[in-house]
């Protein structure tokens, strides 16, 4: 059983584009999960602007996923 359990992960943000322009949506993290053992440890690899700040950020609850889910140990929504 994972201590920590990020399932199908999903962030989108709005972006204005101007006055007279319909806000854009920015998919940040797409559909991410993965699962973290005790003992293991987990590196995010990938180019500036690939997600990894944001996936900890909604790992952290510092900004709300859009979709997905993050578990603890017990199976509990953080």
């Amino acid at each position: 059983m994972p201590l920590l359990e990020v399932r199908h992960l999903t962030k989108r943000f709005g972006r204005t584009r101007g006055f007279f322009h319909a806000p854009a949506v920015v998919t940040a993290v797409d559909n991410v999960s993965f699962g973290i053992e005790q003992g293991e440890v987990l590196g995010l690899v990938g180019e500036s602007g690939s997600g990894k700040s944001t996936i900890g950020r909604c790992i952290l609850r510092l900004v709300e996923p859009t979709s997905g889910d993050v578990l603890d140990r017990k199976s509990t929504r953080l």
